[in-house]
Order: structure tokens, then sequence, then C-alpha cells
């Protein structure tokens, strides 16, 4: 495959982008996405270029580094999976294809295809966790019964794995579907009811402190979502926020 890429190039946060064409041939279909941005990167040091700066790491749809803008889409044009996911025989042969970094606010471009999402890990710190009494007489987790029903919510909304899709691909650059999953694995099972009140009230602060936009209800963010998170977990938050409001 021969194709024309359109990548942002920006070296630093207080810099000026632009979109940089390059020119890449013998890509083969079989190829993972950041194979591709590999060879590139392999072909730009060769001509004595700087490389193209992208996130990674797992590889494997765990991790949710991979966090790229693809011909307009948050982790390109599949469904159900990250940048590293996605191969190349979903583009065609000549074909130009845009690659751009998450765009928010709170995201802000560190180089390159690179964003700082460290405001995820704010919102997680401010209580996205349970605190557990570990003095040696803690019980083990599956002593206490839970519905099969909760477990199974609970545990679909602790696939999100933080990539920044759904703040990408919001009109609003929300994060409510991040937050809202955060909250929904807690809220259900009975360990996070002690704390569930603060944890709510503090994530939502924190989440309008760093700037995201509020949901547009349009359900973007659950298509482009690579572990699908319902936007179910948007309506529990705000029963959770309601319901430690009042």
């Amino acid at each position: 495959m021969k194709l024309t890429l359109k990548i942002w190039r920006q070296s630093g946060a207080n810099d000026k982008g632009a979109l940089v064409d390059y020119q890449l041939d013998g890509v083969s279909p079989d190829m993972s996405f950041l194979e591709m941005m590999d060879m590139l990167n392999e072909q730009i040091i060769n001509e004595g270029g700087e490389p193209v700066a992208f996130d990674h790491d797992c590889r494997e749809g765990i991790c949710g580094m991979c966090s790229m803008y693809i011909n307009g889409e948050a982790h390109g044009p599949d469904r159900g999976v990250t940048t590293c996911q996605l191969h190349m025989r979903m583009f065609k042969d000549g074909e130009t294809i845009y690659i751009e970094p998450f765009r928010a606010a709170s995201f802000p471009v560190i180089k390159d295809l690179v964003v700082d999402r460290s405001a995820f890990d704010r919102i997680q710190h401010a209580g996205g966790y349970i605190s557990v009494n570990t003095s040696g007489n803690t019980q083990d987790a599956n002593a206490t019964p839970i519905s099969k029903i909760d477990a199974d919510k609970a545990m679909d909304a602790a696939t999100c794995i933080g990539c920044g899709a759904c703040v990408a691909t919001c009109k609003n650059s929300s994060a409510m579907l991040f937050v809202g999953a955060k909250v929904s694995q807690y809220a259900l099972l009975p360990q996070g009811q002690v704390e569930a009140a603060d944890r709510v009230l503090n994530m939502v602060k924190q989440m309008d402190e760093e700037g995201f936009g509020n949901c547009t209800n349009t359900g973007a963010c659950e298509v482009e979502c690579p572990k699908g998170i319902s936007l179910e977990n948007i309506a529990r938050m705000n029963r959770e926020f309601l319901k430690a409001s009042i």
C-alpha cells in the first residue's frame, strides 16, 4: 500500500503546529496503525529528520495510551478498538490519512500527537477509589454477596481505560462518560457505599475545575469508546450526584 499521511507536528505546548505531508510506500494491510507509524518514523530518521512523537505502551488495547484522531475519528474508522488494534486493512491503497492529537482544552498538546491527559488522573485521585482497612483484619471481597446483575454492570464500567476518546469526540469536550464509569463501578458495589456521596461530589467538582464541558446528549462518546462504555453510566452518575447533593 502507498499512503499519503497528513500528520500534526508541533514542537511544544507553546509552539504553533501544522499538518505536514509524508509519503509512505510498502505498507502491509496486516500492519497495525502503530506499526505503520513505526515504519514512517524509521523512514524519517533515515532521512535525517525528527520522528513523530506519539503515545504507546501495551499495544494490546489495555492501557489507553495510543490516542490518535484519525480521519476525524478518535482511534480511527474501526469500532470497539484502540489505535494500536486498528489495522491498515481498514484503509485503501493511495488513500490520504489525516492524523491529529486529541483536541480538547483540558488535553493540551505536549508534542506532535502526544497530549497531557493528567486531568483524568486528578479526577481519579479526587475520589475514584475505596478506603480499606488493611490492619490484618480484612475480609475476602468474595465474602460479600453481590447480585450477578450488579457485578456485571460494575465490571462493564470498570473496563474504561481512560484513553480520552469520549472527550475528543464530544463537541463540548465532556468527560462525563469517563467520570460516570469511574463513579458507577463503585456505586454498584457494597464496598463503594461508605464513601459514595463524597466520591461523586469530589469527582464532579474536579471534573469541572479541569475545564471539561457538559454532556451534549448526542451519544457520540459511547459510539467512539473502544470499550463500549454505556451512556447508562452518565445517568447513574447524575442520580448519585443528585442524591449526594440533597
